[in-house]
């Protein structure tokens, strides 16, 4: 019979045994030595059945094929963008991956991306030299105008966009900003600038209480103060507003729901 030495949602450290017995089995962030499963870092217990795994707490975001990223425009080449990635990794954006124009050698290519500009990206390739080949084709990848841009903790970005979406949606509704989530860390944020604000605070306060159980409880009596006379703006019902959404389920079909 073997026996469990931590529960769902305990914090634990690099070396600290989860568990004891063969019916037990690791799952990411942990490893098995004998009979014994044990940490290799810190983070969160999540038990899932037998299963245990943890949820990172800290660590630069480490980039994955298909991720969705936002960065910012830091080169132009001739053959296309360079761009921060808010990581130790650049991105190259080719002009195949950019846009769907005909492009002449030599052609002014700040009339589709410019040096400063935020674009939400997909992770095409990780090389080995430590740079990202990006796209900008699919649901919800495009160039951010206005609004601003906050950086979070990349490890608590599954607590911010919530089981299905839930909690970056209950955000939205109640400040009526826009909100795009990227897997590094980068969120941008557009609306009425006190809503702005409001919308930043509950994603900071999701930041710090990520290990907190009854979170979406808080943030919703969190939202519900603070948006107390002011007024929020109704979606518009747009197909750019579509592609967003779109965007948004596809990162919950890239973020381990489980550990939320």
């Amino acid at each position: 019979m073997g026996n469990m030495h931590t529960k769902d949602r305990d914090i634990v450290v690099p070396g600290e045994i989860l568990a004891e017995g063969m019916e037990f089995i690791p799952g990411t962030g942990t490893y098995r030595d004998g009979e014994k499963i044990i940490a290799q870092m810190i983070g969160l217990a999540s038990v899932n059945g037998k299963v245990l795994k943890l949820i990172p707490l800290a660590g630069r975001y480490v980039p994955k094929v298909d991720d969705i990223i936002i960065g910012r425009v830091t080169e132009i080449l001739f053959s296309g963008w360079m761009l921060e990635t808010n990581c130790a990794y650049r991105a190259m954006l080719s002009l195949k991956e950019g846009t769907t124009d005909f492009v002449e050698r030599g052609a002014n290519l700040t009339q589709y991306f410019n040096l400063g500009d935020y674009l939400v990206t997909r992770i095409v390739n990780v090389t080995s030299q430590k740079l990202l080949d990006i796209s900008m084709k699919g649901p919800g990848l495009r160039k951010l105008r206005g609004g601003q841009i906050i950086s979070m903790n990349n490890n608590k970005v599954p607590r911010v966009i919530g089981k299905k979406g839930s909690m970056i949606a209950m955000i939205k509704q109640a400040t009526g900003c826009q909100i795009t989530v990227g897997q590094n860390g980068l969120v941008w944020l557009q609306g009425p600038p006190k809503n702005e604000v409001v919308a930043i605070q509950a994603i900071r306060m999701i930041e710090e209480n990520s290990h907190l159980s009854g979170l979406t409880e808080k943030v919703k009596g969190f939202l519900e103060e603070k948006m107390k006379g002011l007024p929020v703006p109704e979606f518009r019902q747009e197909r750019q507003d579509t592609r967003k959404d779109q965007l948004v389920e596809f990162q919950m079909e890239r973020v381990n729901n489980d550990d939320i």
